[in-house]
């Protein structure tokens, strides 16, 4: 820490509010200067009049009296106003014609003149136009392409210490993408270690991942631990309206690189600027392909530029030119994956640390509960459990503020205020239920975390599930349970209410069982009519995200898909409805409950279910009164085939 009388660090300017203080003080002085010159110039001594009419009011007797000064003559008139002239040199019958006329006249003295404002005052429009050229110079002169004529210079910054050091302490949850970049750093600080063995300095490395998994973290963290120079840079930062800008941005930034070696350059986003050439129609590519091509020729070209290593970071590898990906440009390519359960717990512990927690906060559990989390959405639920935490005037952050945040960053903020009916309450906890019971009665089905009624992000109600563990694919039979589980509100609904009373409520259902459906026939070969055969393929996208792009086929083979699809939901709206049917007090029962409590976890789903009643303290003395049927039917105790063996799937399913 810095004390009162160090002196500051070199290189640092003047203070930024001196610099403005000293600009807005120089505006002031030039325009009081002009005010006082325009002041003084208007201090003529009353109404100006010609010369010649000041010596006919004299000789008519209209004057006064007179001050005569070398430069102007005023005086006043009997009637009383005042005039001013400008006398004519070598008059000397003026005095005579005012004596013959009885007018006063005394002669003024020359006002003697401060000779420092004289100058000031009529080399003011020199100074204005010296210091409009200096600005402008300097603005030409200016580097990063920051001036008015510096469109080529390069945008890059040097990252220092003083801008937020991180290191590989601060990264968690990727260890074999830091393991990878760890190596990087230790060429640079000691690379005799691996020359001497014939091994050669990268030239690049490239961090591939999806958003928010932490891969401009692990750059700052290499600048950090390396202790050279790090110039960060935005791939969008190359690209400019003006053809040839973005190739002289590159040469530019290499310059600055090779002044600095050895040193680290990281390019944000090169997917910006790094696409593949040639797809543009006519010349709207141009200049990033300009941009691209010297890129690449700064990174391995004729002249080898050493001990510069260039990282890069996208989430669109599959979109980069092939030049761009080969040994010698980008030697490696780091993948930075979201995090397992283990990684995501020790990501919380990074970001706990500057949180105040309660004793009952444990990062395992809450690691348990956040399957496919990034680093980014993890800081992100840390940060709102604090902010929960302040709003209800707590000194410590509890469990209980992670539960809510988690619920809020996964299912969307509470709507409380939205007002509905009973019928609409009555109908949305029937719909949820409808999920959980199918869910619960799926063998293969994630089990359930939390179901609720209260309209959450654009929904009326919700039911959460959450795997187990972490799932790296997704086996046939839990891809049917899934269908059955999204067929699940609809069917409760037609059970329920009757096939007039059915609601919209079910469109998003609808739209994911077909998505599902459509990937298990045309990208999964799970339909035994079609075969293990890829009819569909997703465009632009990484780890299978992105649309889904047909690829070229027969018409009966495309009616032979919509069938497939259609054979697929059809068979779990069966299932659902066969196993609602068989369980319906279970519905009943759990509907009521939704309607009671509004919102209940999965353990208390699994304890009502076998046992009637859910162990809460603000659960009624006696349990839940069981509802009479909507249809009219009489309610039968819950069934014993709970957690039982599911029924086969349908014929189709």
């Amino acid at each position: 820490m810095s004390q009162p009388n160090d002196p500051p660090p070199q290189g640092e300017g003047p203070n930024p509010w001196v610099k403005q203080l000293m600009i807005w003080g120089g505006i002031f002085l030039a325009l009081l200067l002009v005010v006082t010159m325009f002041s003084n110039a208007g201090q003529s001594g009353g109404a100006a009049i010609r010369y010649s009419d000041f010596r006919a009011a004299v000789a008519e007797g209209e004057v006064q009296d007179v001050q005569m000064g070398a430069e102007l003559i005023t005086g006043t008139l009997k009637n009383g106003e005042t005039f001013s002239t400008v006398p004519v040199p070598n008059d000397v019958e003026i005095t005579k014609l005012m004596e013959d006329n009885g007018v006063r006249f005394t002669g003024k003295q020359r006002e003697g003149q401060n000779v420092l404002l004289f100058i000031l005052l009529n080399s003011l429009p020199f100074i204005l136009i010296l210091g409009i050229a200096f600005f402008a110079l300097r603005q030409m002169q200016k580097g990063g392409g920051g001036g008015a004529m510096g469109f080529g210079k390069s945008k890059a910054k040097m990252l220092t210490e003083r801008s937020g050091r991180v290191t590989f302490d601060d990264v968690a949850g990727i260890d074999e993408a830091r393991e990878e970049l760890q190596e990087i750093v230790e060429f640079l600080r000691d690379p005799q270690r691996f020359s001497k063995l014939g091994g050669q300095i990268p030239k690049g490395a490239l961090l591939v991942g999806s958003p928010g998994t932490g891969k401009t973290l692990l750059a700052r963290a290499i600048a950090g631990e390396a202790g050279v120079p790090f110039f960060t840079i935005s791939g969008s930062d190359f690209v400019e309206m003006f053809v040839g800008v973005g190739a002289s941005r590159v040469r530019d930034m290499f310059e600055q690189a090779k002044k600095n070696a050895p040193c680290i350059v990281f390019i944000d986003e090169i997917d910006a600027v790094g696409r593949s050439r040639g797809h543009g129609l006519g010349n709207s590519n141009d200049e990033r392909e300009q941009t691209l091509n010297q890129l690449l020729v700064e990174m391995d070209g004729f002249e080898a530029n050493e001990g510069i290593i260039i990282i890069a970071a996208t989430n669109r590898p599959d979109v980069l030119d092939p030049a761009l990906l080969r040994p010698g440009r980008f030697d490696r390519q780091v993948v930075v994956p979201i995090p397992d359960i283990d990684g995501r717990e020790k990501i919380l512990g990074v970001h706990m640390k500057k949180v105040p927690l309660a004793p009952d906060v444990n990062p395992r559990v809450i690691a348990r509960g956040t399957p496919g989390f990034s680093g980014a959405d993890l800081a992100n639920l840390v940060n709102e459990a604090a902010l929960l935490a302040a709003r209800r005037n707590k000194r410590l952050v509890a469990m209980q503020e992670f539960e809510d945040a988690k619920d809020k960053v996964m299912m969307g903020a509470e709507r409380r205020s939205m007002v509905m009916t009973d019928d609409e309450k009555k109908m949305t906890a029937y719909h949820e239920a409808g999920h959980a019971i199918v869910s619960v009665h799926e063998e293969a089905s994630d089990p359930i975390h939390k179901a609720t009624i209260i309209p959450r992000g654009r929904a009326l109600g919700m039911v959460m599930r959450l795997p187990e563990r972490d799932s790296y694919s997704y086996h046939r039979d839990k891809m049917h349970a899934n269908l059955s589980v999204a067929m699940g509100g609809r069917v409760a609904e037609e059970i329920i209410f009757g096939h007039d009373k059915v609601s919209s409520g079910a469109s998003s259902d609808i739209q994911y069982a077909t998505s599902l459906a459509r990937n298990m026939v045309t990208q999964w070969g799970m339909s035994d009519k079609l075969g293990p055969l890829q009819y569909e393929e997703q465009s632009e996208g990484y780890l299978g995200m992105g649309a889904a792009q047909r690829t070229f086929r027969s018409g009966s083979t495309n009616e032979l898909i919509d069938n497939e699809i259609k054979s697929l939901v059809e068979g779990a709206h069966a299932r659902a409805t066969d196993i609602l049917k068989t369980h319906e007090d279970q519905l009943h029962l759990l509907a009521q409950a939704l309607l009671e409590y509004e919102t209940l976890t999965g353990e208390e789903i699994n304890s009502l279910l076998e046992n009637g009643r859910i162990d809460r303290p603000d659960a009624p003395r006696g349990g839940l009164s069981t509802p009479a049927p909507v249809r009219g039917s009489a309610i039968p105790k819950a069934g014993k085939r709970f957690g039982g063996k599911p029924d086969e799937a349908p014929q189709g399913a």
